[in-house]
């Protein structure tokens, strides 16, 4: 017996240094984004419930402890390295902020939100037929195979029916890969069963969701051609107790003096622009026009 030393390989991949400080730069900018969001924000409530500012700061998170543990070389240390460098995909997750700058993409959220019923059901439908041509396939390859081959495996590719989940799918959604395949009479005559089912299965809810999208998409269209409508300034009326509230009160005269000629009265925009005014000059009085007296009889044409 001799002594001997095991050797372990550990192998770790290190990114370029130009792309650390790409990611380095991108994600400062997106920190200083977010904050200045959270600072301005004028309900931190609201803020923190919204799912796309939970995603940016999980994706911003990662980055900031990745250096910090960088220096660690402890296991536990590395378990959470690579633990966020798993998390790091939830960036791809702040594409949909897209949506706030493209129709398209807006149309495409309000059709999969009112399609999903039919999602439901061609999800339904998908599994029972699934479940039902992998049981069939399975048995299917056991016909006319060998009978000293127990396992099946020197005739079909087909060992066990959860194997045959994979080629339901993928032959059910019209995709046949190839990778699977049956090489028996019966198990051909499943496989084009299974594929006829998959193409009847999924032409049923797709005219469903398609009309969806053209309604929408229509919506979107037509409000985009329709005119701007302009910010109109739409005055605030004279608050009771305000200097303008009111029809104005004309002055008494003596009796037997001449009545002075009638004034049109004042419009509500003028009112509004009398009561500014005086209010300014109760705030300045030492600003010049004794409180807007002179400016009580405005006309509006």
């Amino acid at each position: 017996m001799g002594n001997g030393t095991g050797t372990q390989v550990a192998v770790e991949v290190e990114t370029e240094p130009f792309l650390t400080y790409v990611e380095g730069t991108c994600v400062v900018w997106f920190t200083f984004e977010f904050l200045m969001r959270v600072s301005f924000c004028p309900d931190k409530r609201d803020f923190v419930k919204s799912s796309l500012n939970i995603i940016d700061f999980v994706a911003i998170l990662p980055f900031y402890l990745e250096v910090g543990l960088r220096g660690l070389s402890s296991k536990a240390a590395k378990d959470v390295l690579g633990f966020l460098r798993v998390v790091r995909f939830v960036r791809i997750l702040r594409i949909f902020k897209l949506t706030r700058h493209f129709v398209g993409l807006r149309v495409l959220g309000h059709t999969l939100r009112a399609s999903t019923n039919e999602f439901l059901l061609l999800v339904i439908f998908l599994a029972l037929g699934v479940l039902i041509f992998a049981t069939m396939i399975y048995y299917a390859e056991r016909i006319g195979a060998d009978p000293d081959d127990v396992t099946g495996s020197r005739h079909t590719y087909f060992k066990n029916i959860p194997i045959g989940f994979w080629w339901a799918v993928v032959t059910m959604t019209t995709l046949g890969y190839g990778d699977m395949y049956p090489m028996t009479w019966s198990g051909m005559l499943v496989g084009a069963l299974c594929a006829l089912a998959g193409v009847l299965t999924i032409a049923m809810p797709v005219p469903v969701i398609v009309n969806n999208f053209g309604m929408y998409y229509s919506l979107a269209m037509a409000k985009q051609k329709l005119p701007k409508k302009k910010n109109k300034h739409i005055p605030r009326p004279p608050q009771p107790g305000s200097p303008g509230y009111g029809p104005p009160v004309a002055p008494q005269n003596p009796p037997g003096s001449p009545l002075p000629p009638r004034r049109p009265p004042a419009c509500p925009l003028a009112q509004e622009e009398v009561v500014e005014i005086n209010r300014a000059g109760e705030r300045h009085p030492d600003a010049g026009g004794g409180g807007g007296h002179g400016v009580e009889w405005v006309l509006c044409f």
